[in-house]
């Protein structure tokens, strides 16, 4: 068994609190909220059962993902019609450009904030000065 695989097996949970498997090597019956989320299901308030883990050598701080027992799972709430016309208008604000007030048919950039076009007028006008 190697040291970093070691340091991820705790199934008893005396050394983080909570049952703690290798990375891939949690045993049937516990998902990850995506996991869940992909079936159909939600963790309902329910505690955390366990965690997987993997030792991050680069970083040196390990990546956790807890666990969720898919039997105590509770279905997904089904959308209603005031959730959908919340995500209509956030999603209309992300493709709306705040400068020029044009709507697009994609996603403006988070980086700028701005449409191409608004972003090469304001490059445009900054390049002849000096500072």
């Amino acid at each position: 068994m190697s040291a970093a695989w070691g340091k991820c097996f705790d199934p008893n949970g005396a050394r983080y609190g909570v049952p703690t498997y290798p990375w891939r090597l949690a045993p049937d019956g516990l998902c990850t909220r995506r996991q869940l989320r992909a079936q159909g299901l939600r963790p309902g308030g329910q505690p955390i059962a366990a965690q997987v883990m993997q030792i991050n050598r680069r970083a040196g701080s390990p990546r956790v993902a807890y666990l969720y027992r898919e039997d105590l799972a509770l279905p997904v709430r089904p959308m209603t019609s005031r959730k959908w016309g919340a995500l209509a208008l956030a999603m209309l604000a992300r493709r709306t450009c705040p400068s020029c007030r044009i709507t697009y048919d994609y996603c403006i950039s988070r980086r700028y904030g701005l449409c191409g076009l608004c972003i090469d007028a304001n490059t445009g006008s900054q390049e002849g000065s000096c500072s």
